[in-house]
C-alpha cells in the first residue's frame, strides 16, 4: 500500500481520545499474542446520527515472566469490560491510558504467572469518516463499513498488539445487517440469521499468523464475480452493479496466482482471494491477507471503453497487491524501518508477472522509467536511506510510504538481480520465503539468503545501497591502448544541486556496473572504491555504462564518449538503454555538468522513436523546461521547437488507431498529442480537441476513440470557456465507470481562465467531491502551468484543505513547490507557509519541497541563457509552424 485517551475505573465507560502530537513507542515483549477471537457488530442504520460499532475480543497470550500488567495499543475506543484469565483464575483489570503513545495498560491485583493467559475486552467505537481504522463510506445512499489498518490503525478498531512482529491467528465474526455482505480474511464457514431480526452472523475461518495491520473487515451491499486459479477461489466484489466490470481485474488475478505460485515455489497461502472495490479509500489499494481492498477506480474497469493506460493501472495495482500476499503478508518485515521489504519487493515483482501476461505492454521499460523518476527524488540532500533511521511514531512511519520504499528499493533489487542472474536470484528469494514463512524478517535476513544462494557478495552490495541515502554517480571515460580499451571509473554521490556537487562526497557503494561495448560485448564490474579502471578487449569506439538500463546510478560520460554514444544511440542501444541515457543526460544538466542544449539535441534524435516510456520521460522534462526554465521572451520559440519535434510522430499516429497497429502505439498516441497540445501549444490540435470533447459529453461516444478520451477532454478544456466548464461539471454524475468519472474530474484542472480555476478549487473542498479525490483537484499545478490562483487558494484555505486530506497528506506537501515560480521570493513564501502551517510528520517532505525550489532557481540561473541561445541558433532543427 502507498501512503498511508482518558480512562477512569470500571464500570464507567472509558474512552480513548486522539491528540495532535503522537509519539507511539514500542510495546513491551513481556506479553505477546498468539490468537484473537474478534466479534464486530457495525451499526449502519439510516437513522443513526453517528455510525458506531460494538466489539468483543478474547486474546490468547503468552506471558514470558510474572507480571501484573499488560500493555496494548488502543485509541478512539470505549472499553466497557476488561478481564484477564490465567491459571483458571479471572481478574477484573483496571485500565490506564497513555494517550500520547496510543497505548492502554491493563492492571490486575495479583500478578499473572508465566505461561498462557486470556484477555477479554468488551468495547465500542465510532465508524469514523477519516478513511482509517474502522470507518464508514457510502454509495448511492447505502452505507458501508470498511477497515484500513496499515500502518498503525488496527488499534482504532480493537485493542491489540499493533506491531508487525506480534503476529497471531485470528477468528473473526461479523454481525451484519440482513442483506449486507460481510467479507474478511478467511473463508466463510457459517452464515446464520440473528441475533436480531434484521441481522445475520457470519463466521470466518481461522487465519494463518498475521500482523494486525493485515486484518480486514468489509460490510455492505456488495456483489461479486468469481473464478479460480490453481485451486484458489477468487472474487472481485463491488457495490452493484460495479461487479459487472470486475472481469478484467479477475483475469489479472488469475494469472498472478499462477505466476507467483511458480516463481516463489510456495502455493498461495491464504485459502481464498477477494478483491474488493471501496468507494472511499485513502490508499490506492491495501494488501490485507486474502481480502485486498482497492479504490474503485483501480479495480473496476470496462476494457471496451478504457484507455490502455487505465488498463495498465488496474493490472499494476492488482499485481502489486497480490505479490504482497507473499512479500508482506506471508513474510513480514520485523519493523516499519524495513517496510521496503514489503513495498520494494511487490513493486519489483509487478513487471515480471505482467511481462509474462501481456508482453506487448513492455512493462520492464516502465521500471526503467520509474528508476529515473525516483532517482530525481533521491538526488536531493533531504532524502533518506531505504532502511529508515527513525520509525517510531505513527507520523514517522507514515512518511516511509514513498518512492524510496517503493521505486528505489525495487530498482536496487532489479540491479542486483541483473548482476547475479535471474535464476540464482529467484533461488535466494525462495530460500528467504521458506525460512521466514508466517514470520518476520529483516534486511540482513534477505541479503544473507541471496548471498548464500548466489555465492556472490550480495550482502556487501546491498548494505550500503540500503543503509546510505542518495544516488551514486559513475563518471566514465575510455581510451584505446594497443588492442585494448581502458575504462576509467569514478563514483560519488549525485545531487541535482550544482553547489552540492562541488563539495566532496563521503559515500562509497559496492556498485555492480554493467557495460555494453560497441562490439556487442557485455561485462559487469563491481566498483567498490572511489576510482577504478578496467580493461575491455579490442579498441571499442564507445562503451555504455548501464547495460539493460537496470543500474541504480547516474552515468556521466566525458565529452568524447558522450558524443560517440549520442551518434550510435538509435542503432546500437536498446530502448531501455536509450531511456537510461536520456534520463542521465538531464541529470547532468541539473547538476550543471552539461548543457540543456546538449540534452535537447539528444531528445531530437528520439523524434521517430515509438518507445512509450522514452516519450513519457521527454514529456516530464519538456514540461519542466516550459514551466520553470523559459523566460517570457523564449516561450514562442520553445513551443515551436516542441511542435517541430512532435508533429511528424503525431501525424504518423493520427487521432484514431489504424488497423493492425502495434498495441504500444495505442498508449503512445495520447501521450504524443498531450505533448503537442499542452507543451507545444499547437492551436490546430487544441481546436480539434474541443468539439471532440463537447460531442463526447453530449452523448456521442464515437466522437473520439476510447484511447483518446482522456487527452481530448484535457486539450478541449485548455481554451475552454464557462459554458464548456458547465458541461464538464454537469456530466460528472453521468459517467458510467470510475475511470471515466476520474478522467473528467481531472480534466477540470486544465481550464485556464482564472475564474474557472477558482471554481475548480472551491469544488475540491465541497461535499460533492470525495476526500480521496480532493488531491486530484488541488494538485492543479502538476500537469498544467503554475498559477497564483492555486497557491493563494491553498494558502488561504489551508485549515479546510488539511481537514479534507486527513489522515495522510505527506505526498501532497511534496507537490506544493510546483505551485511556485522559480524565484527567491516564492521560496520565501513557501518557507513562511511551512513555518506557519507545519504538517505533523512531514518534516522530510517540507525540506524536500524547499530544496526543490532552490534547485529550480539554480537551474534557471545556470541554464536559462544557454537555452535561449539554443532556441535562437538552430532554426533548421526547431523551426516549427507558428
Amino acid at each position: 500500500m502507498p501512503l498511508r485517551s482518558l480512562f477512569v475505573r470500571l464500570p464507567v465507560v472509558f474512552a480513548l481520545l486522539v491528540t495532535s502530537s503522537l509519539s507511539a513507542q514500542r510495546l513491551p515483549k513481556t506479553v505477546v499474542p498468539e490468537h484473537y477471537q474478534l466479534r464486530f457488530t457495525p451499526d449502519l442504520g439510516p437513522d443513526m446520527a453517528q455510525n458506531t460499532f460494538a466489539g468483543e475480543e478474547t486474546i490468547d497470550v503468552k506471558v514470558a515472566e510474572p507480571t501484573n500488567q499488560v500493555t496494548l495499543n488502543a485509541i478512539e475506543l470505549q472499553l466497557r469490560e476488561v478481564t484477564i484469565t490465567s491459571g483458571g483464575r479471572s481478574q477484573t483489570a483496571t485500565v490506564e491510558a497513555n494517550e500520547k503513545d496510543q497505548m492502554v495498560t491493563l492492571k490486575v491485583p495479583t500478578p499473572l504467572p508465566a505461561g498462557a493467559a486470556q484477555i477479554h475486552i468488551v468495547f465500542s467505537g465510532i465508524l469514523n469518516k477519516d478513511l482509517r481504522g474502522f470507518y464508514s463510506s457510502e454509495v448511492d445512499g447505502k452505507k458501508i463499513a470498511v477497515t484500513q489498518f496499515e500502518s498503525t490503525d488496527a488499534r482504532r478498531a480493537f485493542p491489540s498488539f499493533d506491531e508487525p512482529a506480534m503476529k497471531a491467528t485470528f477468528d473473526i465474526t461479523i454481525v451484519a445487517p440482513t442483506g449486507d455482505m460481510a467479507i474478511s480474511n478467511g473463508k466463510v464457514i457459517s452464515d446464520t440469521p440473528g441475533p436480531e431480526a434484521n441481522q445475520h452472523t457470519v463466521k470466518f475461518a481461522t487465519t494463518p499468523k498475521l500482523s494486525t495491520y493485515l486484518v480486514a473487515m468489509i460490510v455492505g451491499d456488495f456483489a461479486c464475480v468469481s473464478s479460480e486459479s490453481e485451486g484458489v477461489p477468487i472474487r472481485v466484489c463491488a457495490p452493484p452493479p460495479g461487479e459487472k466490470l470486475g472481469d478484467f481485474a479477475l483475469s489479472v488475478a488469475k494469472f498472478d496466482i499462477h505466476y507467483y505460485n511458480s516463481y516463489f515455489g510456495v502455493p498461495y497461502p491464504f485459502g481464498k482471494l477477494d478483491l474488493i472495490a471501496i468507494p472511499d479509500f485513502s490508499a490506492g489499494a491495501m494488501e490485507n491477507a486474502g481480502a485486498i481492498t482497492f479504490r474503485t477506480a483501480v479495480l473496476i474497469i470496462d476494457p471496451k471503453s478504457a484507455t490502455e493506460r487505465a488498463k495498465k493501472n488496474v493490472a499494476v495495482d492488482v499485481t502489486h497487491e497480490i505479490a504482497h500476499q507473499w512479500f508482506g503478508d506471508l513474510v513480514t518485515m520485523q519493523w516499519w524501518d524495513d517496510v521496503w521489504l514489503n513495498e520494494g519487493f511487490a513493486t519489483w515483482m509487478e513487471p515480471k508477472s505482467l511481462e509474462a501476461w501481456r508482453p506487448q505492454w513492455k512493462m520492464s521499460l516502465f521500471g526503467v522509467y520509474e528508476n529515473g523518476r525516483v532517482m530525481d527524488q533521491d538526488s536531493a540532500e533531504a532524502t533518506r536511506p531505504i532502511h529508515a533511521g527513525a520509525a517510531n511514531t505513527p507520523d514517522e512511519i507514515a512518511q516511509l510510504f514513498d518512492g524510496i520504499s517503493y521505486q528505489k528499493a525495487s530498482a536496487v533489487l532489479r540491479m542486483v538481480e541483473t548482476y547475479v542472474g535471474e535464476d540464482q536470484f529467484r533461488d535466494g528469494v525462495r530460500n528467504y520465503i521458506h525460512a521466514h514463512a508466517y514470520g518476520n524478517a529483516t534486511a540482513a535476513d534477505f541479503w544473507s539468503a541471496i548471498t548464500e544462494a548466489t555465492k556472490k557478495p550480495v550482502d556487501k552490495i546491498m548494505e550500503p545501497l540500503v543503509m546510505q541515502p542518495g544516488v551514486p554517480m559513475v563518471s566514465v571515460s575510455a581510451r584505446c591502448e594497443g588492442q585494448q580499451t581502458k575504462v576509467s571509473l569514478a563514483q560519488r554521490r549525485y545531487y541535482a544541486n550544482s553547489k552540492m556537487m562541488e563539495k566532496p562526497s563521503s559515500e562509497i557503494w559496492e556498485l555492480p556496473v554493467c557495460f555494453k561495448s560497441a562490439d556487442g560485448g557485455r561485462e559487469c564490474h563491481l566498483l567498490s572504491k572511489e576510482k577504478d579502471e578496467l580493461t575491455l578487449q579490442g579498441c571499442q569506439p564507445w562503451v555504455f555504462a548501464n547495460a539493460g538500463g537496470t543500474g541504480y546510478y547516474r552515468s556521466a560520460y566525458d565529452a568524447k564518449l558522450f558524443s560517440a554514444l549520442q551518434s550510435n544511440a538509435e542503432t546500437a542501444l536498446n530502448p531501455a538503454e536509450r531511456l537510461s541515457l536520456l534520463n542521465d543526460e538531464w541529470a547532468v544538466v541539473n547538476a550543471n555538468r552539461g548543457g540543456v542544449d546538449d540534452y535537447l539535441h539528444l531528445v531530437h534524435q528520439f523524434r521517430n522513436d515509438h518507445t512509450l516510456y522514452a516519450w513519457a520521460q521527454i514529456q516530464d522534462t519538456l514540461t519542466n523546461i516550459d514551466d520553470h526554465l523559459l523566460s517570457p521572451a523564449d516561450g514562442d520559440r520553445f513551443h515551436a521547437w516542441v511542435r517541430d519535434l512532435v508533429t511528424p510522430l503525431a501525424h504518423d499516429l493520427g487521432w484514431r488507431p489504424k488497423t493492425g497497429e502495434a498495441e504500444n502505439d495505442r498508449s503512445l498516441r495520447p501521450l504524443v498529442y498531450s505533448i503537442l497540445g499542452l507543451t507545444g501549444r499547437d492551436e490546430s490540435v487544441l481546436a480539434e480537441a474541443e468539439p471532440m470533447a463537447r460531442k463526447y459529453l453530449q452523448g456521442a461516444p464515437d466522437a473520439v476513440d476510447p484511447s483518446m478520451v482522456d487527452v481530448a477532454l484535457r486539450l478541449g478544456a485548455f481554451h475552454g470557456d464557462s459554458k464548456l466548464y458547465d458541461l464538464y461539471v454537469s456530466s460528472l454524475p453521468k459517467q458510467s465507470t470510475p475511470q471515466a468519472y476520474r478522467s473528467l474530474l481531472d480534466s477540470l484542472t486544465y481550464f485556464q481562465q482564472p475564474e474557472l480555476i477558482t471554481r475548480t478549487l472551491d469544488f475540491s473542498l465541497s461535499d460533492q467531491v470525495r476526500a480521496q479525490d480532493t488531491p486530484l483537484l488541488l494538485g492543479y499545478w502538476k500537469d498544467t502551468h503554475p498559477s497564483p490562483e492555486v497557491w493563494n487558494f491553498v494558502h488561504t484555505n489551508w485549515t479546510a484543505v488539511a481537514k479534507k486530506l486527513t489522515p495522510g497528506y505527506y505526498s501532497f506537501v511534496q507537490t506544493l513547490p510546483a505551485a511556485f515560480q522559480c524565484s527567491e521570493t516564492d521560496r520565501q513564501q513557501a518557507a513562511a507557509f511551512f513555518h506557519e502551517h507545519h504538517v505533523e510528520g512531514a518534516d522530510l517532505q517540507e525540506r524536500q519541497a524547499l530544496e526543490s525550489i532552490d534547485d529550480c532557481v539554480a537551474l534557471k540561473q545556470q541554464q536559462g541563457a544557454r537555452l535561449a541561445k539554443f532556441l535562437e541558433q538552430s532554426p533548421a532543427e526547431h523551426a516549427g509552424a507558428q
